[in-house]
């Protein structure tokens, strides 16, 4: 049978024509991603499609006198990354601003801070930043005297690398007008101390009392953003991207696409909260070409479990006072199926970011009384993050044909401290990779980069290991809960391309399909677990274009 397959794959866009291919990569070791699909070693381009897949000999029979040719030498080809959630821009403003990720405790941020700072005129803001105390040995949430000193001159704002909590100085608290009088907002919390003073740290909803009085960045400066993301995709061989973002940044990719200069397809997810404002331009799901697609909103049930602001049933082991926060969009009671069932009636593609067991809950109730209202349709209900599921929920993606858009290098990170915040017992449905295939749901994968690195190997590598960065857990955290390279491998390609309606164009390889294409300095098939982080990209190509090309690095061992 798979002979016949390869057989049929070869030869298929070979009959009556006499046609030479633009570009022919040879020599190669290629996972197609289409089931039953026989081996192949070489595939075949003209224009922006593919037009063979299969032997050598078979597509070296298109060498016209202007086709390119590059031998992979026997490395390891596969469809383009996928990635299922970014927040694109954002990401290329993370790669030009400050950088506080690395610091390894309280003085360290403030140093890195107080650095930056000192580079810039007085008076610029200072945002980004995605600190983490959950790698400082004191665990401590750091608190506006920290920074200070170190930032007389300058309002900072800085995010939690999850984008729930944010740190702002007394100079961004005086200029956003936040004092002990000021109230807290839905869906949001002004962190106090025990006088009831702003200790500078705000989370989720409260968040925008700073944000609406920072300048917002010049349609060059998001230019620049966007190169600089644009430049890391093509390294790390993403070659689509889901885009969370807000009209700005559709109207830079969208610029970027017109002058030709666009080197990642973009999937953009706008605010569902301008559902109607879509509807009133007659956008519905899937508007666009193959470079830039609108027509998804994004909605919020709740925060992130770093934050303490992810929604459960029950209170936080650590923090017993609260058990997180349903997001601002929520209130009044009733909004958010308002506004779900209102754009999916408007044709729209809905996905909402839902992280802790009740958000997940609360959400699928939601989508599963929309459908039922609104009718049957191909609507593909996503909820993007999925983490802490109760065991009546698992199930429900794939009785409901809800999607599970998921992060699994939140995992690694997530790990060395998330059973503090939930105990033990919630822990079951963490990640819960392996379930939610065994049950028939649909997985994706993506980074929810900046939060997270843009890099899919590193993702394959925690959902196949669920290994954390602490080194705790060698044989993986919650284990029956890792899937397969293979798996996870399809949750970056074909299963994206599902979850955005083009499983027609993108997603696999073979002749029809839009040429979108990496090679991989080794076959993370045949590597080792420990290794599949260690995997770089050799080569990219967007719609037969080779937009990246690199020196292979040294091939990790394999089993």
């Amino acid at each position: 049978m798979i002979a016949v397959c390869a057989l049929m794959l070869s030869a298929a866009p070979l009959r009556g024509e006499q046609m030479s291919a633009d570009l022919i990569v040879w020599n190669a070791e290629i996972w197609t991603g289409e089931k039953g699909a026989g081996k192949a070693e070489a595939i075949a381009v003209k224009g922006d499609r593919i037009v063979f897949v299969g032997s050598n000999q078979r597509a070296l029979d298109l060498k016209g006198p202007d086709t390119r040719l590059i031998d992979a030498g026997k490395r390891f080809l596969m469809p383009g990354f996928i990635d299922n959630h970014t927040h694109f821009v954002d990401g290329g403003f993370s790669l030009l601003g400050v950088n506080l990720r690395p610091a390894r405790d309280e003085a360290e941020f403030a140093r890195l801070l107080g650095d930056y700072a000192r580079s810039l005129p007085k008076g610029t803001w200072i945002t980004g930043g995605s600190w983490d105390h959950e790698t400082w040995p004191s665990k401590r949430i750091p608190a506006r005297q920290l920074i200070d000193s170190q930032t007389p001159d300058h309002p900072v704002f800085v995010d939690r690398l999850d984008g729930h909590m944010a740190l702002a100085n007394g100079l961004a608290l005086k200029t956003a007008g936040i004092d002990r009088n000021t109230k807290d907002v839905p869906g949001g919390e002004i962190v106090r101390d025990a006088n009831g003073e702003p200790t500078g740290l705000l989370k989720d909803a409260a968040m925008t009392l700073v944000t609406k009085v920072i300048p917002a960045p010049s349609e060059a400066d998001r230019l620049r953003a966007a190169e600089a993301a644009m430049q890391e995709a093509r390294q790390l061989g993403v070659t689509s991207v889901n885009a969370m973002c807000g009209a700005e940044d559709v109207r830079i990719l969208q610029q970027l696409h017109l002058e030709g200069k666009l080197t990642v397809r973009v999937y953009a997810a706008t605010p569902i909260e301008r559902w109607a404002a879509l509807r009133d331009a007659g956008v519905t799901k899937r508007f666009g070409g193959d470079y830039l697609v609108i027509g998804a909103v994004k909605g919020f049930m709740d925060g992130s479990l770093g934050s303490t602001t992810a929604w459960f049933f029950e209170p936080y082991s650590d923090a017993p006072n609260t058990s997180g926060l349903p997001a601002s969009m929520f209130f009044p009671e009733g909004n958010m199926k308002k506004l779900i069932k209102s754009a999916d009636q408007a044709g729209l593609h809905v996905v909402v970011h839902a992280i802790g067991d009740r958000a997940n809950a609360e959400l699928l109730k939601i989508y599963e009384e929309v459908q039922r209202e609104n009718g049957e349709k191909d609507r593909r209900f996503r909820i993007e993050h999925a983490q802490h599921l109760t065991a009546a929920s698992i199930p429900r993606f794939a009785r409901l044909g809800v999607i599970a858009s998921m992060q699994p290098y939140h995992l690694p990170d997530d790990g060395r401290w998330a059973e503090k915040r939930i105990g033990a017992a919630r822990l079951r449905g963490t990640y819960a990779f392996a379930d939610l295939l065994r049950q028939g749901a649909v997985l994706t994968f993506g980074s929810d980069w900046p939060v997270a690195p843009l890099n899919p190997l590193l993702g394959v590598w925690a959902a196949v290991t669920r290994q954390t960065l602490d080194g705790k857990n060698p044989d993986g955290w919650i284990p029956d809960q890792k899937i397969t390279v293979e798996q996870a491998l399809e949750c970056y390609t074909s299963s994206n391309a599902f979850a955005v309606f083009a499983e027609d164009r993108l997603g696999s390889l073979r002749a029809g399909k839009l040429a979108d294409f990496v090679i991989l300095s080794a076959n993370p098939l045949k590597s080792t677990p420990a290794h599949l982080r260690d995997i770089r990209v050799t080569m990219t190509a967007v719609g037969g274009k080779i937009v990246h090309e690199a020196t292979a690095t040294k091939t990790p061992p394999t089993e």
